[in-house]
């Protein structure tokens, strides 16, 4: 488990709310978005932005995305991994900003495909990617890449009581 305690936190809140708990936005990151979707938003080389649903996954304090290595979100993380993964989630919004690096050491993917199969996606480890019957057609075709985004940033806003706008800062 990965400690992701906030080292700074900033009420952004213009309506005399106090500052929401880091707890709340990481308890509703575990149990996904309300929607269904996680959204990644990446830069191309040329500067132009890029936004696509991705698979997402917050286990113990880690956000890990999956993508095919020739999609447009892919390459543009390997060029550039500065991005951001937004999600409304139940009860409060998310937009993490922080950087994506690809994961291919064996015992971190076969930790997290276990997650994924437990969610209903009946994914395999093979070589240093997933492999499975199917993905999102965004996703491209198999293997699919797994990346750790490493959060720099958070912002939450409070879509239920109570209500509020906070931002999380993190070491690193």
């Amino acid at each position: 488990m990965v400690d992701r305690t906030p080292v700074d936190v900033t009420n952004l809140d213009g309506y005399g709310n106090p500052a929401l708990d880091w707890n709340r936005a990481a308890e509703a990151l575990a149990a996904g978005p309300a929607s269904g979707s996680f959204f990644l938003g990446t830069t191309g080389p040329d500067g132009r932005p890029h936004a696509a649903a991705v698979g997402a996954l917050w286990r113990d304090g880690e956000l890990f995305i999956v993508s095919g290595p020739g999609t447009r979100k892919s390459r543009n993380l390997a060029a550039n991994p500065a991005c951001t993964v937004s999600a409304s989630l139940t009860g409060i919004d998310i937009v993490i900003e922080g950087e994506a690096r690809r994961v291919t050491d064996a015992t971190t993917l076969e930790r997290v495909v276990g997650h994924y199969r437990d969610q209903g996606w009946p994914a395999e480890v093979q070589g240093d990617a997933f492999t499975a019957p199917y993905s999102a057609p965004s996703a491209g075709p198999p293997p699919w890449y797994l990346y750790l985004v490493t959060p720099r940033t958070v912002f939450g806003v409070g879509g239920s009581e109570p209500p509020g706008a906070t931002r999380w800062r993190f070491a690193g």
